[in-house]
């Protein structure tokens, strides 16, 4: 099975520095609100796996609009951005505590050469993205039948002599 894998060596320090950011911004916020509301970019989760036919990507996006999602296929590269934004209709100082994440993403995904760049889908539904990379033709898997026994063969038939 291929495995598809995104090198970001400083996720986790960006992760930390989230985590720190809200609990400053708790303790010294003398009302218990958060007035910044400042977006951040955050990063979907994402399934992949893999079949006879296609690698597929699951990417959870719920709150992200259609039009607001890209993705490209450039250079056996699949990069996907998109964009949750604030909801204005809300009053940013009625929040009590803000745990969903805003702003934009981008993640991007090396594909092995055994995908068929020309034929990838994309499908949007109920806040899940879901990417179908086919595999080529000669990637495929073929099925070879085994004979048992040592005197079975294969015999090719002659070409039939036309009259």
């Amino acid at each position: 099975m291929t495995v598809l894998t995104r090198f970001e060596p400083f996720r986790e320090f960006s992760t930390l520095q989230d985590r720190m950011n809200r609990l400053f911004r708790e303790t010294y916020n003398e009302g218990g609100q958060d007035q910044s509301l400042t977006t951040s970019s955050f990063a979907p989760a994402v399934d992949v796996y893999e079949d006879e036919h296609n690698v597929v990507l699951k990417i959870e996006v719920p709150g992200i609009d259609e039009k607001d999602i890209d993705v490209r296929v450039e250079n056996n590269t699949l990069t996907v951005h998109g964009e949750r934004k604030i909801e204005k209709e809300e009053k940013e100082e009625n929040y009590r505590r803000v745990e969903r994440q805003y702003g934009s993403f981008t993640r991007t995904f090396t594909l092995p050469p055994t995908v068929d760049t020309e034929k990838v889908l994309a499908n949007y539904d109920k806040g899940v993205l879901k990417i179908s990379l086919p595999k080529k033709a000669e990637a495929k898997p073929k099925q070879i039948k085994v004979n048992v026994g040592g005197e079975k063969t294969l015999e090719a038939k002659a070409p039939s002599k036309a009259a």
